[in-house]
């Protein structure tokens, strides 16, 4: 009987250890989302000229520190409903960003917002 205890306990340990390794595994192929790689060229493609300096007099979304504090009210604006009239890029200027585009924003949101 306790040659039987210590095989499941063996098996329950090797068990913890894979499941283990596999999530850090699923976190490491989860593609990171960078500031400089990712964010800046869709911000350059749907937020300019309004939001870049020199040309732009709306509130400024040309540095990281920007991006960070303006993070909550630019992904308020480009899910609102279309027809809102606080939904961006403002529709006589830019196309809505795609979901893949507001899904990227919200990665690095979650990956803490890296650089």
């Amino acid at each position: 009987m306790k040659k039987f205890s210590i095989a499941i306990f063996f098996l329950f340990c090797v068990g913890l250890l894979q499941y283990c390794s596999s999530s850090k595994k699923a976190k490491k192929t989860e593609t990171a989302v960078t500031y400089e790689k990712d964010v800046v060229p869709i911000l350059q493609a749907s937020c300019t000229p309004c939001h870049f300096p020199p040309g732009g007099k709306k509130a400024a979304l040309n540095t990281y520190d920007s991006v960070k504090f303006y993070y909550d009210d630019l992904i308020a604006r480009v899910k609102l409903p279309h027809d809102n009239e606080k939904f961006m890029p403002f529709k006589s200027k830019k196309p809505p960003l795609s979901d893949t585009a507001i899904n990227v924003l919200e990665q690095w949101k979650k990956q803490d917002m890296p650089k």
